[in-house]
């Protein structure tokens, strides 16, 4: 049975043409960062790492099969065999949301630049007007205090939101007074998210796509589909007012974070529109930490 093994090893080698040299091993090390990036980037701290881990068990289990063909329990291989392909067909179902997060990834410009050269997914940036969280702060005081609902996008700054022309465009300096009035009931883009690119509010009354996660809670409405969709096809950050309840949360790469006072959302705003003050050093910390609970 040992000299079986060995031979159907020897095989898969030779079959592979697979020899230790530079070349080989340079390869698989490149093949192992693109998929430890990639895993750290769209798996990691998301409710599919367990169903990667699950990936490893269907590997072994295709290996078994073919070691229980090779040593003469076909009848077993071949069961082990296929149920490993049809578990490995559902797959595309399983992982559906984290494959459309994806490809809205690979659409954006800067795609590679982001993945491995960005520090954090919003860059710093010292020209920003530190009064752009100020308003945007007390807008949402108010807006938690009358429980009225609101949906802001906040754009990075080199992506191509195809979104943020659905709506009616503005092109205006963000003040409180402004979001307070596009979101009063009343008004006719209080529906819609209100996108922000920097200190500007570029357009408003625009319609995201609703996220189509069947794990997702029944009590999370319409506005915390649509930022939880968004954050899952853009690098966009959302930030959610609960018109039920008055409570805030910020979403982002599928994460939804609900905030329980607002200096902890004033830091994390500042984080998502890179800002960073006078005097301070430059300890970004991604918000992707911040919505797990990291870096505290």
């Amino acid at each position: 049975m040992t000299e079986t093994l060995l031979e159907f090893i020897r095989g898969m080698l030779s079959q592979m043409n697979w020899a230790l040299n530079w070349r080989n091993i340079f390869q698989i090390l490149l093949i192992a960062i693109l998929l430890l990036v990639f895993y750290r980037k769209f798996i990691q701290n998301t409710q599919s790492e367990k169903l990667v881990k699950g990936l490893f068990i269907l590997f072994f289990a295709w290996i078994f099969s073919e070691v229980l063909i090779v040593i003469n329990l076909q009848i077993v291989g071949v069961f082990f065999k296929t149920l490993v392909s049809l578990i490995a067909l559902s797959l595309i179902v399983i992982f559906q949301p984290e494959l459309r997060r994806f490809l809205g990834y690979l659409g954006q410009p800067g795609f590679i630049r982001r993945i491995f050269f960005a520090g954090g997914t919003y860059g710093e940036n010292e020209d920003r007007d530190v009064d752009v969280v100020k308003e945007i702060i007390e807008a949402v005081k108010y807006l938690t205090k009358t429980k009225t609902g609101a949906l802001i996008v906040f754009k990075q700054p080199e992506s191509n939101l195809v979104y943020s022309e659905v709506g009616t465009t503005l092109d205006a300096k963000v003040s409180a007074e402004l979001i307070l009035t596009i979101f009063h009931p009343n008004t006719p883009l209080h529906d819609g998210a209100l996108v922000m690119d920097g200190n500007r509010i570029l357009s408003a009354g625009v319609l995201l796509p609703l996220t189509e996660d069947p794990k997702l809670s029944w009590k999370y409405g319409t506005r915390h589909r649509a930022a939880i969709g968004m954050s899952e096809v853009s690098d966009a950050a959302c930030l959610v007012v609960s018109e039920e309840t008055g409570d805030v949360s910020v979403c982002m790469g599928g994460l939804l974070k609900k905030y329980e006072d607002l200096t902890t959302l004033k830091t994390d705003l500042e984080s998502i529109l890179g800002i960073k003050h006078k005097g301070e050093e430059s300890k970004h910390i991604s918000i992707f930490d911040k919505l797990m609970g990291k870096g505290k």
